[in-house]
């Protein structure tokens, strides 16, 4: 098989633009507001600067193996590393002088210490092996779960501390690093990674090793990975698709346009660093609808309606380049920095692509999941309805996901815009991602940037900048962009749950308002009701991913005999978390038809997630693996 390797021909100052800053303690770090409690790193102390792999991936064995050779610096004669469960060969120091060290102890979520005596050393060698079995980062799939069918497949997935299950490094978001990266592969599969290829595929026998590097300082969860029967079609001179051949043509139509995004992104906060950007479309199995990794964005194919009609998923991982990966929170505490800033941003892309209509849709629908988020929290006096929060150590940093910090942190941006007029904010956000670029930031470092670079006396009390991130709820003054669009299709909704006909509900129209239509009608609705909606839209079948989620959530809740075989269908074809959990969560709720139809759905339906998925759910159904549900 031909392996295209887009990014050989061209020169390296057209491949890395606007060089970063050599990775450094920020001074931000230093701040208590910054202290990781979800790493075991001590940067102050002692710190990684750069990632120097050599591995090689045995698909028979499941595992990675090799080397990972670490460039330290700092005062400290110990540096303290991330650690889960890697089975660790040796350490030395750059001459080969073995080091002492020793591995804590430490839980599932977090991992444990790896404490190295280092000395004076300045690099530190690790030869180690991935763990045997489950790998909280790494899924292994086999060919039968490929659209291929032929070849197994590889990826990772960091975000928010599953790096460290195969990098040993210190696996905190403020500690940015820069890396480089030799992969070795069996023929005919591709590896590619989340930074810019460096030369040809070299090959040998019936393997074939694949070199890549980044220069700019990144936070060690954006090092990704991944390696398949995978092809390329370009999309534009920086832009283009990796996926599977057997998919490639019906995904580059879909996300065709990525050019176009990268300009719009561009015309709004500044030039695009990172050089390329190409979007990966993985198997079906990949947890997240998108992982903004450089140069290379993960994206779910439940992103592929046909239509282009969920492309605002693109406009998201984009727009990471200047909010998350440019500017990265330094803690999960501020996870919001990174997804509320972004959330906001993919909304303004959307606006100057797609035009005012669409992004107020697109913006109405994500009040509604934030009202949503805010009951599923536990209300507005929830602490975890906060966008500064305050995750204890023993909490996985993942329980901080939720759509607060993405819909109540873009509506927060929304409503300084409100104030300060669009001018001003657009200029001032422009200006921060450059002062802040490569760099870690905190929620109090945020506001003290918007005080002193921003706000007029009196703007900050106007729009409530402490409450807005310090307490729980939505505050009064947020503002609610409400679409147009909206209020015939709530209108259709009212009436046709009040008995009028199908032939009355609007055909033709949006994704966005066919998501709103659904969400409108009453939660319990007569199946023939329902049955009539789906013979005329056949939504129980549809590929459109958004609104079949909408549509089970609905005809789950009444029983609707369909419901089951679709849900059946719809959990086993793909793992996306955001879909997948929801729906399992629901059905837990419906006694003991719920649950029945749960444990034996998930039964089937678990041995092709990602841990990351698999995780969340076994907690909503007490499953212990292997023994099913408890």
């Amino acid at each position: 098989m031909k392996t295209p390797f887009p990014l050989a021909a061209l020169p390296a100052a057209a491949l890395l633009a606007a060089a970063a800053p050599a990775p450094t303690i920020a001074p931000v770090l230093t701040a208590p507001d910054a202290r990781d409690v979800h790493s075991h790193a001590r940067p102050l102390e002692a710190r990684v600067t750069h990632v120097s792999l050599d591995l090689t991936a045995d698909f028979d064995g499941r595992v990675l193996r090799g080397t990972a050779t670490l460039d330290v610096t700092g005062p400290g004669r110990q540096i303290v590393l991330d650690d889960n469960r890697l089975v660790i060969a040796s350490i030395s120091d750059g001459a080969g002088k073995p080091l002492r060290y020793t591995v804590g102890a430490g839980d599932a979520a977090h991992g444990a210490a790896l404490t190295i005596d280092r000395g004076a050393a300045t690099k530190i060698r690790i030869a180690y092996a991935t763990p045997q079995g489950p790998n909280a980062a790494l899924q292994w799939l086999d060919p039968a779960q490929t659209a291929g069918k032929k070849y197994p497949y590889l990826f990772s997935q960091g975000e928010a501390i599953l790096n460290r299950s195969w990098i040993p490094t210190q696996d905190s978001p403020g500690i940015r690093q820069t890396w480089d990266a030799r992969i070795n592969v069996p023929r005919p599969l591709t590896a590619v990674m989340s930074g810019v290829a460096v030369g040809k595929p070299v090959c040998a026998k019936d393997r074939c090793t694949f070199a890549y590097r980044m220069d700019k300082p990144v936070a060690p969860y954006l090092i990704a990975l991944a390696a398949g029967d995978i092809a390329f079609k370009a999309t534009g001179p920086r832009t283009g698709i990796w996926t599977e051949p057997a998919v490639l043509a019906k995904t580059a139509w879909e996300f065709g346009e990525l050019e176009k995004f990268v300009a719009a992104a561009e015309s709004l906060y500044g030039p695009y660093r990172w050089g390329r950007y190409d979007v990966l479309v993985l198997p079906p199995s990949f947890p997240f609808g998108g992982m903004e990794n450089p140069t290379l964005t993960f994206a779910t194919p439940t992103a592929i309606a046909g239509d282009r009609s969920l492309v605002s998923l693109i406009a998201h991982e984009l727009a990471h380049s200047w909010s998350g990966n440019l500017v990265t929170n330094a803690t999960w505490d501020d996870f919001w920095l990174n997804e509320g800033f972004t959330s906001y941003f993919e909304n303004r892309i959307m606006e100057k692509l797609y035009g005012p209509r669409r992004a107020a849709m697109e913006a109405d629908l994500a009040w509604s999941d934030m009202e949503a988020a805010v009951k599923g929290a536990g209300g507005p006096t929830s602490p975890d309805t906060q966008l500064h929060l305050n995750l204890a150590a023993n909490r996985d940093p993942d329980d901080g996901m939720t759509q607060i910090a993405y819909d109540k942190g873009a509506t927060f941006l929304r409503t300084i815009e409100s104030v300060v007029g669009r001018a001003r904010w657009d200029a001032y956000l422009r200006s921060y991602f450059d002062r802040h670029a490569f760099q870690p930031q905190t929620s109090a470092g945020f506001l003290a940037d918007l005080r002193k670079n921003l706000l007029k006396p009196g703007e900050a009390e106007r729009i409530g900048i402490d409450q807005w991130v310090y307490k729980p709820g939505i505050p009064a003054n947020a503002v609610h962009v409400r679409s147009d669009a909206f209020p015939a299709i709530d209108a259709a909704a009212r009436a046709y749950a009040a008995g009028g006909p199908v032939g009355a509900v609007p055909g033709d129209v949006t994704t966005q308002e066919y998501v709103r239509f659904i969400t409108q009608l009453p939660r319990q609705m007569p199946a023939d009701r329902l049955a009539a909606l789906d013979q005329r839209f056949h939504w129980s079948e549809t590929g459109n991913a958004e609104i079949r989620f909408v549509w089970l959530s609905l005809t789950l809740a009444n029983r609707y005999p369909p419901a089951q075989a679709s849900a059946e269908q719809f959990l086993t074809a793909q793992g996306r978390r955001k879909f997948v959990a929801p729906l399992f969560d629901q059905l837990w709720g419906q006694g003991d038809w719920g649950r029945a139809l749960a444990t034996r759905i998930y039964a089937r339906a678990r041995p092709g997630y990602h841990a990351v998925t698999a995780t969340t759910v076994d907690k909503i159904l007490g499953w212990k693996a292997g023994s099913g549900a408890q």
